[in-house]
């Protein structure tokens, strides 16, 4: 089962990922006094305890899933939140916990043509909801690029890369779906908000 969206739902969509990315990135930009003195005040905040670890540096908290890959690689999935939106972000880390150097595998991009035209990413991620007996597909933008992280390629022995993936929101009724990705195992992960 395929989900279509109007041209302008899309627009919509990709909008609200943009403003989303943009107000992250101002929260993120606040600095004390010093920043004329230091540029980088938020690491070294963070090195003495000064500020709360973002959610890349909160690497200690316990996953929802891990999907477990070809060649070492593994997916951890940090959150699954739904937003006012209308959509599901999953956000998580790639990791090699291999002994060499390992490529993402191509498959992980899915096998739809206009998604590979824009080059390795997670778009082959799904969602399912049992209990709704429905799959929900990576959201495209108006150029049928995924909403997910993309340019994926080597990870070398012990690299981590963040990721994310937008989806569809299932019914608010649904609070757990099964999060498939090509050639990682599945798992099942609690949705929040």
């Amino acid at each position: 089962m395929s989900i279509r969206f109007t041209t302008k739902a899309r627009r919509g969509m990709v909008a609200m990922t943009v403003a989303a990315g943009l107000a992250l990135g101002v929260a993120g930009c606040g600095g004390g006094g010093g920043d004329d003195k230091k540029p980088d005040t938020s690491a070294s905040a963070s090195k003495n305890g000064g500020s709360k670890p973002s959610s890349q540096e909160g690497k200690s908290e316990t996953p929802l899933a891990e999907l477990k890959g070809t060649d070492g690689l593994l997916l951890q999935i940090t959150s699954a939140e739904r937003d006012s939106g209308g959509f599901v972000t999953v956000n998580g880390v790639v990791k090699n916990d291999g002994a060499k150097s390992v490529v993402i595998p191509p498959q992980t991009s899915g096998d739809e043509t206009e998604v590979i035209a824009h080059g390795p990413s997670l778009g082959g991620a799904t969602l399912v909801d049992s209990q709704g007996k429905k799959r929900y597909y990576v959201l495209r933008d108006t150029e049928g690029r995924p909403l997910t992280t993309t340019g994926l390629g080597n990870l070398e022995a012990g690299q981590t890369l963040p990721v994310f993936m937008q989806f569809p929101a299932p019914p608010a009724s649904t609070s757990e779906v099964d999060l498939q990705v090509p050639t990682f195992s599945s798992g099942s992960i609690k949705i929040s908000g």
